[in-house]
């Protein structure tokens, strides 16, 4: 179980987009990476490839940046938070903001 997945909102707490916030696209690399919605945006250069009918031009993409330079956003407390794991009285382990004890989802 991954402390940040696909959906969260979260907050970028270092880089050029600090303070920022964004839903996560994606998560790859195992964890360790995620693509932020609107975050860390870059230019790419691109050639036409007519086989696969792209053109050519300048397009905007988001690329992913290290899991450890964002947070959970915790809409109580209106700011990112540490998140931790605890199993529930019927077994099923969920995450839980740390600052106020809020469960995060109940899946």
């Amino acid at each position: 179980m991954r402390k940040i997945r696909q959906g969260d909102e979260v907050v970028v707490i270092a880089g050029k987009d600090k303070g920022r916030r964004g839903t996560v696209l994606r998560v790859i690399n195992d964890g360790a990476r995620v693509v932020v919605e609107n975050i860390n945006k870059v230019k790419k250069h691109m050639k036409p490839n007519p086989m696969l009918g792209q053109t050519g031009g300048i397009i905007e993409m988001e690329k992913s940046i290290d899991i450890s330079n964002v947070m959970l956003f915790n809409p109580a407390s209106e700011k990112g938070d540490r998140v931790g794991f605890k199993h529930l009285e019927d077994g099923t382990k969920v995450r839980f903001f740390k600052s106020n004890g809020e469960v995060v989802d109940t899946k």
